[in-house]
């Protein structure tokens, strides 16, 4: 198969005269000839300007969880247009939906509406802060937690020996602009690894406000933690006197009802909360004690013009309740298990060493024998197989993300028509991989 992306070039060459690398977002752009633009999108599929279909496994990141165009979150919208948009006034759906997520998430004992995830970490980071009377804060490695200055440092592992255990990698921004005044206040520290983090607290937690965690990492090949990682993380935090932001952006009201603090038995201090809230409508919200969620308004600032849009809350609504009250999510995780599994056969029929890694709903396919512990070790792993493989995926009509640190989403809407074409198309995809050969295919291969 060879996708035509004419139409998307012709569009790629229009936008570029208006909109930097012809996107909204950088991470929409592909290479000059590789960006897709989108015509339209139904249940777990989209369709691009040349009318190449694909079964999405992006899904914008993961908001679609119910797949696009869901007919009773949009027309849930679509009653949430009759309210009349932003009035600078609440309305009484911001308790409805806060009751609802409050039901969901236990952690979550009050609750402030955002609009994107970047500014519900942002929100919390700064109350934390407020609270605790401290101002550093702790970042796991090869963790994201949205596109603001505080969230965007990195160990540079580019610059990184493997070899040298002695030695940590450097810490930088992974942006320009910036400032460096505000690496003092960022400590990172690898994922499972407890002793390093409370070698970390006993020296630094009189000036630590908050330790953030994804405890599985959305932007880095669904690496999990440990459950008894967390748990000692929630311990710590408590015995130094820091508070707990569980990011849950990408994995709240996906891997389970409750997130992923459901399913390790731990509640956070702060929980940040959006992809899966609205199907695809901007909303995003930060939960919390309510001794600590009490401190907005009293000395805390946070607002925002678009916040609690009455669209984006019906939406919320409808969703919410969908995730609460049927079977959406196991039937979900059941399609999770059956793509890895239809993957797996097609790779060992090959001979091509993987894993997985992450949640069904979410997952990371990885080449190695087992998944990564924490960030150093994917970089310390091949990952030139998949970045060939994705290539060829593409051209099978199956959207995955082509940087193999992001997982594989899936919605309620991939349905049995979507998993017999991914796994035809992957399995011509691999033959394809292999037959290019090079090291990459020969390290595949290999035991």
């Amino acid at each position: 198969m060879t996708r035509s992306l004419a139409r998307s070039n012709a569009q790629f060459r229009r936008a570029s005269t208006r909109l930097p690398l012809g996107v909204a977002s950088n991470f929409r752009y592909w290479g000059d000839d590789r960006t897709i633009y989108v015509k339209r999108g139904r249940g777990g599929r989209i369709w691009d300007l040349d009318d190449n279909p694909y079964v999405d496994y992006r899904l914008g990141y993961g908001p679609a969880i119910l797949g696009y165009a869901d007919p009773r979150v949009d027309e849930a919208a679509r009653q949430g247009m009759e309210v009349g948009g932003v009035f600078a006034l609440s309305t009484e759906r911001e308790f409805t939906v806060a009751e609802r997520i409050a039901r969901m998430m236990p952690a979550a004992e009050l609750v402030r509406f955002s609009n994107s995830g970047t500014e519900a970490v942002m929100a919390a980071l700064r109350l934390a802060r407020a609270y605790t009377g401290k101002e550093s804060y702790v970042l796991v490695e090869g963790s994201y937690h949205g596109l603001f200055d505080a969230a965007m440092w990195m160990v540079a592992l580019d610059q990184w020996d493997p070899q040298r255990t002695d030695q940590d990698p450097p810490v930088r921004p992974y942006s320009q602009g910036v400032p460096e005044a505000g690496r003092p206040l960022v400590h990172l520290t690898p994922m499972n690894d407890a002793d390093r983090l409370e070698d970390l607290l006993r020296r630094r937690s009189h000036e630590i406000a908050a330790m953030l965690i994804e405890p599985i990492m959305g932007n880095c090949c669904g690496i999990t933690a440990d459950i008894d990682f967390v748990r000692a993380v929630r311990e710590l935090c408590d015995r130094y006197g820091v508070l707990l932001i569980v990011d849950e952006v990408k994995t709240g009201f996906r891997v389970a009802r409750g997130g992923v603090q459901e399913l390790m038995g731990v509640k956070a201090d702060i929980t940040t909360m959006a992809k899966a809230m609205a199907n695809g409508y901007p909303i995003a919200a930060i939960g919390g004690r309510e001794d600590i969620m009490r401190r907005y308004g009293r000395g805390v600032a946070h607002g925002g013009t678009y916040t609690a849009h009455s669209v984006a809350l019906a939406a919320a609504e409808k969703t919410l309740q969908i995730l609460d009250e049927t079977p959406a999510l196991e039937t979900i995780a059941a399609y999770g298990r059956r793509l890895q599994t239809g993957i797996k056969r097609i790779l060992d029929a090959r001979g091509v060493v993987h894993c997985f890694a992450g949640h069904p709903s979410m997952g990371g396919l990885f080449f190695a024998p087992a998944p990564p512990r924490d960030y150093r070790d994917w970089k310390r792993s091949d990952y030139s197989f998949y970045d060939a493989l994705a290539r060829e995926l593409h051209e099978e009509g199956v959207l995955c993300e082509p940087d193999s640190r992001e997982p594989w989403f899936v919605c309620e809407a991939h349905d049995d028509g979507c998993l017999a074409d991914t796994l035809a198309g992957f399995e011509r995809a691999v033959d394809r991989t292999l037959d290019k050969g090079g090291d990459a295919a020969k390290r595949a291969v290999a035991h």
